[in-house]
């Protein structure tokens, strides 16, 4: 009898739970969009936002040029948290770093006061260096904020963005109609139908999806809710079609304004983010590491964040801050 040829064991889904893992590349893939698809909509909504309440006040944001930005300084400071530990200027953990909605309250009042978004570069700069110290002192800090305190502080945070939740599904983005299709019009079934079904496939993957399915539940659930966000003539492709291919980022293009009270507004909302950083840090440890991380990596992040965040707004990128959702992606 011919004696069988050994196969090479095939490399299953555990290289994928693994802290120096090597996973193929069809593994990585549908799991890098979805951390891609679960905050790039995160990144571009607050872009919007900001810009609509400048421009509906009386001023001329260009809103093309906002959400480049905050894309490009997203990416830029998400590396900066991977590699920059080094340096002592990133985590060195998987976390993502997106434009956070927790500032969106703030930015829209300033943006429709001062009709221009330079005071909010000028804020971003004080909570940059709000941050910096908040970094620096964190091991004496961290000892008055245990994990309730923390957890307090992002649940608050979160309660906080349902009403942008309920409005972004409605479609409040939407400004004017302009003959638009009626699945447009604000608080439409359309909407409400395709927002449901999403949620609705990303709860059922993760609570009965196996393998893949389960850890690209969210990336599936996009899809499907673009696909019949399709179907109802809900997607404009016209401003894709357009816009230039490539554009490089401009150095101060709305210039940037100090103003006082901006300015106290925006640094205390970096103060609270560093905290929530602290929570998102520990979840991504805890969640992917079973540990809780080091002081030398929540200094890092935290330094990371605010050196990001001043740099970024040299480049007119809106405040940025760690992305829960991609926590819970990672754990």
């Amino acid at each position: 009898m011919k004696e069988k040829k050994s196969e090479a064991p095939r490399r299953g889904n555990e290289e994928l739970f693994k802290w120096d893992g090597n996973p193929t590349f069809g593994q990585i893939l549908p799991l890098a969009a979805q951390h891609v698809l679960a905050a790039v909509v995160g990144c571009v909504t607050p872009a919007i936002l900001v810009a609509n309440a400048a421009n509906n006040a009386g001023g001329n944001v260009n809103m093309g040029l906002l959400i480049q930005m905050s894309l490009v300084f997203a990416a830029l400071s998400t590396f900066l948290q991977l590699y920059g530990n080094k340096i002592h200027l990133g985590s060195g953990l998987p976390v993502i770093i997106g434009v956070s909605f927790a500032y969106v309250p703030t930015m829209t009042a300033i943006a429709a006061q001062a009709q221009d978004v330079n005071t909010i570069f000028g804020a971003m700069i004080v909570g940059g260096i709000v941050a910096i110290i908040v970094g620096l002192t964190i091991k004496q800090i961290r000892k008055v904020f245990p994990p309730l305190v923390i957890g307090t502080v992002i649940f608050a945070i979160g309660l906080s963005l349902y009403k942008t939740a309920i409005n972004a599904n409605t479609h409040e983005v939407i400004v004017e109609q302009r003959g638009q299709t009626a699945a447009l019009v604000y608080g439409s079934w359309q909407n409400w139908l395709v927002s449901l079904v999403t949620l609705a496939i990303v709860i059922g993957l993760n609570h009965y999806g196996k393998g893949l399915f389960k850890l690209a539940s969210i990336l599936i659930g996009l899809v499907c809710g673009y696909v019949l966000a399709l179907c109802f003539g809900m997607v404009d492709f016209s401003a894709v079609v357009n816009a230039s291919w490539f554009a490089l980022p401009k150095p101060m293009h709305f210039g940037i304004t100090f103003e006082p009270s901006s300015c106290v507004a925006i640094g205390v909302l970096f103060a609270i983010n560093s905290i929530q950083a602290i929570g998102d840090f520990s979840a991504t440890t805890t969640g992917g590491m079973d540990r809780m991380p080091t002081d030398e990596e929540l200094s890092g992040g935290i330094i990371g964040y605010g050196v990001s965040n001043i740099v970024c707004a040299f480049f007119s990128g809106l405040p940025t801050a760690t992305y829960s959702q991609n926590v819970g992606i990672v754990s």
